[in-house]
């Protein structure tokens, strides 16, 4: 099988980190609730996924919060800096994970920047709702869809000239484009274990620079006398047993990032750029340009989901549909068909998208 959904998780893991899962099973209990080797050797585990994050962006140990997946991560961060009502600005490409928690809030949503690859439009819009108040943004560092790369320092200079605090949506950048809590000045980043960092599923990391609130209240390990949760960080926000295997697995995939990185960053988007120019060539319409990652979207002259199911018999693992992101092909005009994903990893290499554009041009192609 050729795996091209990476921007779904990412499949093909190095074999550090299955084992450092399967070291953790074997040798660690529960974090803060003992004084004994297992569970000694289980708060290490831990401190090192803590430390291991705070070198590879920019922060402290403390200011790293283990969630359960990128989606946890947001929800804490939102319902931390959003209030009921509260005017919030938006980019064009966010995922449900950062719609849904507002709809929920009834925050009072702008939509800015809807032209794909277009920094100039991102910026000026944002520029524009800024200006006419808010009280906190939220943006994704790259679009799960189309592979668009925003220009998050820009915008983060933009809310800090306004004075509006913000959240980034790292799910598709960390691990393969750098990402800095202090550079930014984000008061949250919220990112997945399993996907650029090459962790396991049901891992998450939540970067903390502002005032939080938990979302899940329980045990901790510590201060067990007080009715609420704990004041500092980490502790206020991690209710309940920690995924100790998870964060083992976690710390060896961001170890591995951490010497491949740039490397696997070049490859991905030298194949995704040569992926887009051999769809253009076959005839389909290629949703690619300027600022874009390793991710890219097509259309087949079909519905998606049925040509995602001909390269899958075809040996090609891709995503069809809507992507768990309306938002973003309603901005692309693609709201109505959704389009097939193609994502490249780590793995990614000319044989592979080679054998992609063989199996693809088997498909109906021309424009819809």
């Amino acid at each position: 099988m050729i795996y091209l959904d990476y921007g779904a998780t990412s499949f093909h893991k190095p074999p550090a980190v299955r084992r450092a899962v399967e070291n953790a099973m074997s040798r660690c209990a529960n974090p803060g609730r003992g004084g004994y080797a297992a569970a000694n050797a289980a708060a290490e585990t831990v401190y090192q996924c803590r430390e291991t994050a705070a070198a590879l962006f920019d922060c402290q140990p403390e200011q790293v919060v283990l969630t359960s997946n990128c989606t946890h991560g947001l929800n804490i961060a939102i319902r931390s800096l959003v209030k009921p009502g509260s005017r919030v600005v938006v980019s064009g490409f966010e995922h449900n994970a950062v719609m849904r928690p507002l709809y929920a809030l009834g925050a009072e949503i702008t939509v800015a920047g809807r032209r794909l690859f277009d920094w100039e439009n991102t910026l000026e819009e944002f520029d524009r709702a800024l200006k006419n108040g808010a009280e906190a943004a939220v943006f994704t560092h790259v679009s799960n869809v189309f592979g668009y790369v925003l220009p998050v320092e820009e915008l983060a200079g933009l809310c800090r000239s306004y004075g509006v605090p913000f959240i980034l949506d790292a799910a598709q950048s960390a691990g393969s484009i750098p990402v800095k809590l202090g550079q930014l000045g984000a008061e949250f980043i919220a990112m997945p274990g399993h996907k650029g960092l090459l962790g396991p599923q049901g891992t998450g990391l939540l970067l903390c620079a502002g005032e939080a609130s938990p979302l899940l209240y329980g045990g901790t390990g510590s201060e067990s006398i007080r009715h609420d949760m704990p004041e500092l960080l980490p502790e206020r926000l991690e209710a309940g047993t920690l995924n100790v295997p998870g964060a083992a697995g976690l710390t060896a995939g961001m170890c591995h990032v951490s010497r491949f990185g740039k490397a696997i960053r070049e490859a991905e988007h030298r194949q995704a750029q040569r992926c887009a120019r051999g769809l253009k060539a076959l005839g389909f319409r290629v949703f690619a340009g300027d600022h874009q990652a390793g991710t890219l979207s097509f259309l087949p002259k079909m519905g998606c989901e049925e040509g995602a199911q001909r390269l899958a018999e075809l040996g090609i693992a891709v995503r069809a549909g809507l992507h768990c992101a309306p938002l973003a092909h309603e901005s692309a005009g693609t709201l109505e068909t959704g389009t097939i994903r193609v994502s490249f990893g780590p793995d990614a290499s000319d044989p592979q998208t080679a054998a992609f554009l063989k199996a693809a041009a088997r498909l109906p192609r021309g424009k819809r």
